[in-house]
């Protein structure tokens, strides 16, 4: 029977399609850490409290970067380069969503409202992560290889999902709501395309590598198509709601040390 565990089951338990994954995540993580370092450094003066949080958000990707590479590393195998149409974070940038590299490359501060577009591409892309790991934590909590790690890395993402939520809902009662629901709104809809795309290259990638039949992948294709479909008529909402999250201040602490996995 065809199911999310089976695919998952298949890609981790064959070394290439492992490798692959491993390097997509990996690369992920990396960029994320860079984003969140570089808004940290510029953070207006008015906001400086919240450089630390944002500090510690990137502090969190690269120790999920590092975890992935160490992953790799426990099965002998060495990362591998990722394809372009693979790239979610660099193809998010690319559709103009959150702040561009170049803008974080200068030394110029940013203003309230970049804070504000940073928070918002968070929140939008840190429900997808939180997602995600909650799928491989269900199904690979105790999993003898990556057990550890995806416990780690699901808490992780939701602290990173909380923090958004809090941070998001002051800058709401500073005035900024209708710059937030249009900034969320428009990061939603775009993100929910680029992970369509994105999950459609990945899993022909993959189907390759483990040499699955046609049949498969057409019914994996159109399993993919179909939770567009139903994002696009209004699952993106479930990206734009906010509330305050039950555990507060949740990225007010150092960054927790990654496992040793290696």
């Amino acid at each position: 029977m065809l199911s999310a565990r089976s695919v998952f089951r298949e890609i981790l338990d064959q070394d290439e399609s492992f490798r692959l994954f491993c390097s997509i995540a990996a690369s992920g993580e990396a960029q994320g850490g860079w984003e969140n370092g570089r808004i940290a450094a510029l953070v207006p003066e008015g906001e400086r409290a919240l450089a630390p949080k944002i500090a510690r958000h990137g502090a969190d990707e690269d120790k999920h970067g590092r975890i992935f590479h160490a992953l790799l590393k426990k099965r002998g195998l060495r990362p591998v380069a990722v394809p372009h149409e693979t790239d979610y974070t660099m193809l998010l940038e690319k559709h103009g969503i959150g702040l561009a590299h170049e803008q974080l490359k200068a030394d110029k501060p940013l203003t309230v409202p970049d804070i504000v577009t940073y928070l918002a591409h968070s929140r939008v892309t840190e429900q997808r992560a939180s997602e995600q790991m909650r799928l491989l934590l269900r199904h690979f909590a105790d999993h003898p290889d990556i057990g550890r790690a995806v416990r780690m890395i699901s808490a992780d993402e939701d602290n990173h999902l909380a923090y958004c939520h809090e941070e998001l809902l002051r800058f709401a009662r500073a005035g900024h709501g209708r710059a937030i629901q249009r900034t969320l709104r428009e990061c939603a809809l775009a993100e929910i395309r680029v992970y369509r795309d994105v999950s459609l290259s990945v899993m022909d990638h993959m189907g390759r590598l483990l040499h699955w039949p046609h049949a498969k992948r057409q019914l994996l294709t159109g399993g993919i198509h179909a939770m567009y479909a139903a994002e696009r008529a209004g699952g993106w909402r479930r990206m734009v709601s906010l509330r305050m999250p039950e555990r507060r201040d949740a990225l007010g602490g150092p960054a927790t040390a990654a496992p040793e996995l290696a």
